[in-house]
């Protein structure tokens, strides 16, 4: 068995968010969670949010034992950028990117 939660939109980038997803794949969920709470990363704090819901989703399918879940898989994709203008000098502007991700947890049983 396996249940997933999605997260969209969110402002962060995507190569951010990944060296933290990197840490949690195919932990025990528990281990994941505490892994995610010392992190010093704001992405450590929006996979956490999606991690919970994915076990609220698990929990949620019949004969579905929480306590033995594990971390099954992490992705994390880009979403839409936002574009921005920066003024410079000599009346040029120069485009900014600000990146948004999409995370995907997948938990399964052991």
């Amino acid at each position: 068995m396996e249940a997933k939660a999605i997260a969209k939109y969110l402002r962060v980038s995507p190569r951010k968010v990944r060296l933290v997803a990197e840490n949690i794949k195919g932990k025990p969920v528990e281990d994941a969670l505490n892994i995610l709470k010392f992190t010093p990363k704001k992405s450590a704090q929006l996979i956490s949010k999606v991690l919970y819901s994915a076990i609220a989703n698990a929990g949620q399918i019949p004969g579905c034992d929480v306590d033995a879940l594990v971390v099954g898989n992490v992705m994390v994709n880009e979403g839409p950028s936002w574009k921005r203008i920066m003024p410079r000098a000599m009346g040029r502007a120069y485009r900014i990117h600000k990146r948004t991700s999409h995370i995907t947890v997948i938990v399964k049983e052991k």
